[in-house]
C-alpha cells in the first residue's frame, strides 16, 4: 500500500513485560499510541493482544504497514528461534501468524526490537552521524544491536547482539537462557531490582526498607533510583554497583566491535540515567586501553522508551 499522505506506520516493541504499539507521522514523531500487558504463556493470548493494537491503531480503512519488534534471537526470515523472556514464541513465524488474523495483503516486517531501536536512535535520536553504534537495551532483560560502518550487523543467521547472555559470573545466578551469571542477571531491570533485594535482605538500604513498609524482599529497582537521587548513600552504593556492571558488560562488547558511541535505552531509560555516572566512570577504569584510546562515549537514548517501536515503524514503512 501507499503511505503517501502522511507517511504513517504503526511500530510494536514486544518487551517482557508490555507491549507498546504506535503510529509514526512521515517525519518520525508519534501520533498515537496502545500499550498492553505482554502475554506470557500462550501464542494465542500474545497473537490476539497484537490484531487488538493494529486494529486500534489502524487510522480508518487505511491499513498502516506495520513493524514489529521482539526480544530474543531473531532469524533473518523472521522467525524466532529463541526468546528467555518470551519462550512459548519459539518457532513463530509473527508475520505469517499476524496475516492470518490481519488479512494476507498485511505488510510486516519482523525484526530483533533491539536492532530496531538502534535503527530509531541511528536515524532520529542519539545517534544521529555516527555510523559505529552499540545500541544496549535495558528492560526485563538486556538486548543488543550493533552497528559498524553504518550497517546493521545481524550475523550469519541474523543473531548478532545477543550481548545480555554473555557470561561474567560462571557462578553466579540462573538465567532464564538457561545459564548461569548472564549480564543482564546484573544490569538490567530485573539484575537492578535483584541487587536491590539482596541489599536490603543483607540490612543495607535500611531507609528504603522503611519507606516502603519494612519488607527487604519488596524493595525494587525503582525505589532505589529513587533514593539515589535524594541522596541516600546506602542507596547510592547500589545504583554504583549496577553502575559497574554496567560498565563490565559495555567493556566487552567495546573489545570486540570499537564503537565511537554506547546508547543506553530499552523501557528501564529513565534508569538507565541514574546508572550512567557510574558506569561512564567505571568504564574508563574497565575499558582495555582506556588511557591510549579515544573516549568511548555513553549516552541515553533520547527517544527513550519509545525508541524500539519507532525502529519497528521505520522498518515496517521504509524496509530499511
Amino acid at each position: 500500500m501507499s503511505d503517501a499522505p502522511l507517511g504513517g506506520a504503526i511500530g510494536i516493541d514486544i518487551g517482557g513485560s508490555k507491549i507498546l504499539g504506535l503510529v509514526i507521522a512521515h517525519n518520525g514523531t508519534v501520533r498515537s499510541r496502545l500499550q498492553l500487558p505482554t502475554p506470557k504463556d500462550s501464542i494465542e493470548d500474545l497473537l490476539a493482544a497484537l490484531t487488538r493494537i493494529v486494529e486500534q491503531l489502524d487510522e480508518g480503512d487505511e491499513r498502516l504497514p506495520l513493524g514489529i519488534g521482539l526480544p530474543g534471537m531473531i532469524g533473518r526470515g523472521g522467525t524466532v528461534a529463541f526468546s528467555p523472556h518470551l519462550p512459548a514464541t519459539a518457532g513463530l513465524d509473527p508475520a505469517v501468524a499476524l496475516c492470518r488474523l490481519l488479512g494476507d495483503d498485511r505488510e510486516i516486517v519482523i525484526e530483533n526490537d533491539a536492532n530496531c531501536a538502534l535503527l530509531a536512535e541511528h536515524r532520529l535520536g542519539a545517534a544521529q552521524g555516527i555510523d559505529d553504534v552499540v545500541m544496549i537495551t535495558l528492560g526485563t532483560g538486556i538486548g543488543g544491536a550493533l552497528m559498524s560502518d553504518g550497517t546493521l550487523r545481524r550475523g550469519a543467521n541474523g543473531f548478532a547482539g545477543e550481548v545480555g547472555h554473555m557470561v561474567l559470573a560462571v557462578d553466579g545466578p540462573p538465567c532464564p537462557c538457561g545459564a548461569k551469571g548472564c549480564w543482564e542477571r546484573y544490569a538490567s531491570g530485573s539484575g537492578l531490582a535483584r541487587l536491590a533485594r539482596d541489599a536490603a535482605v543483607g540490612g543495607r538500604l535500611r531507609s528504603v526498607t522503611e519507606a516502603i513498609g519494612g519488607d527487604p524482599k519488596a524493595v525494587r529497582g525503582e525505589d532505589v533510583t529513587a533514593a539515589a537521587a535524594l541522596g541516600d548513600p546506602e542507596a547510592q552504593a547500589v545504583v554504583d554497583e549496577a553502575g559497574w556492571w554496567l560498565a563490565r558488560g559495555i567493556a566487552n562488547v567495546v573489545c570486540v566491535i570499537d564503537p565511537e558511541l554506547v546508547v543506553l535505552g530499552g523501557g528501564m531509560s529513565a534508569a538507565a540515567l541514574a546508572l550512567l555516572p557510574s558506569a561512564t566512570r567505571h568504564l574508563g577504569e574497565l575499558l582495555e586501553g582506556s588511557q591510549r584510546r579515544p573516549k568511548v562515549e555513553l549516552a541515553v537514548a533520547e527517544l527513550g522508551a519509545d525508541a524500539g517501536a519507532i525502529g519497528a515503524a521505520l522498518l515496517g514503512r521504509d524496509g530499511i
